[in-house]
Order: structure tokens, then C-alpha cells, then sequence
């Protein structure tokens, strides 16, 4: 075997053993620690609360900002409920049912309702709950 071959060998013999090297010591990522709103939201979803909005509702956004949340995770703890169809131009059954006009929308257990991008300070208010400070 020729010198030439040799050196290309081991070349590709210490990027594998460097590349195995950097994924066993990589550091374990940790989970996320829950956000700062999240037992608020927890809180506010327990007392029979329900958020309904729309992915393309920017208002709906800052409430998910407000909470520093995902729709997602909101929705994930059964707080939030998309009414948007997938393509943005019609409504979800369970919102035309829920005859929601609006997002977003609050609905309380008492069968109250409040529209817009309600404060958090309000919300824990409405629904018995405690803002974090």
C-alpha cells in the first residue's frame, strides 16, 4: 500500500472516530423548564375556561405571547381551540357550534364570554386564578 492511501486511511479513520467522539460526549440536553404562565394557564384552562382563536389571528397571537405559550401547548392542556379550518378560510364545527364570532374568544364556565386580547391580570381575575409574579 502506498503512503498516499495510508494518509487518506487515516484521515478517514480519525474523522469517524471524531465524529462517534462528539455525539457520545455531547451534553444530554435537559427538558424545557415550564414557562413562567404555564401553571396560570393551567389554572385558568381547571376552572373551565376555554381560548378560542385562529392560527392567522394576530390578536389570538399576542395572547399566545401574553402567556408565553405555543397555541400548541395551550392547546395541549385543552385550554386553547383552533376554529380555523387548516386553509384560513372557514370555521371549525366545534366553533360554529359554540357560535363564535370572534377571536379571540373567551368562554367561562358561567357561559360568559369576553372578545379581544383579554389581560392576564383579568383573566386570573374572571377564572379565581393568581398571576405569577
Amino acid at each position: 500500500m502506498n503512503n498516499q492511501v495510508k494518509i487518506f486511511l487515516s484521515i478517514i479513520g480519525l474523522l469517524i472516530l471524531g465524529t462517534i467522539a462528539a455525539v457520545l460526549l455531547q451534553p444530554k440536553s435537559t427538558p424545557a423548564a415550564p414557562g413562567k404562565y404555564e401553571a396560570l394557564a393551567q389554572c385558568i384552562k381547571d376552572s373551565g375556561a376555554t381560548f378560542y382563536g385562529a392560527f392567522w389571528c394576530p390578536h389570538c397571537q399576542a395572547e399566545e405571547a401574553d402567556f408565553q405559550m405555543t397555541r400548541q401547548a395551550l392547546a395541549a392542556i385543552g385550554l386553547y381551540t383552533e376554529c380555523s379550518t387548516a386553509d384560513g378560510t372557514a370555521q371549525t364545527q366545534v366553533c360554529i357550534d359554540k357560535k363564535i364570532q370572534s377571536y379571540p374568544t373567551w368562554v367561562f364556565k358561567d357561559g360568559s364570554t369576553l372578545t379581544g386580547t383579554i389581560p392576564l391580570a383579568q383573566l386570573a381575575q374572571k377564572t379565581g386564578c393568581t398571576v405569577p409574579q
